[in-house]
């Protein structure tokens, strides 16, 4: 059974990193102040990819990562086989403006 994403949520699968942070920057300009980047298996590079092409190219110093959570999941092959799946959720939130 799927879960439905969270409007404050990107979940990074087999697309191009670019994908995901068009999607990262269009929540954040929409005004979201808190998003949850999942990733798992593979994908978790892209994630960190995703947080860090954010962070350092488009919005230098408007993004701070404020939680990594890391974790496994047991998956059912289609042949009944389970197997585990590393994952990850990383956490990003607009830095607060001093004044």
């Amino acid at each position: 059974m799927s879960q439905v994403p969270q409007s404050n949520e990107v979940r990074i699968g087999k697309k191009p990193v670019m994908n995901y942070v068009l999607a990262t920057l269009t929540l954040l300009n929409q005004g979201v102040d808190r998003i949850e980047i999942k990733a798992r298996g593979r994908a978790i590079s892209k994630a960190v990819d995703t947080v860090e092409i954010v962070r350092n190219r488009f919005l230098p110093g408007q993004i701070r990562v404020a939680e990594i959570r890391i974790g496994s999941q047991t998956v059912t092959s289609a042949d009944g086989r389970q197997s585990r799946i590393s994952t990850i959720d990383i956490v990003i939130e607009k830095v607060k403006q001093q004044q």
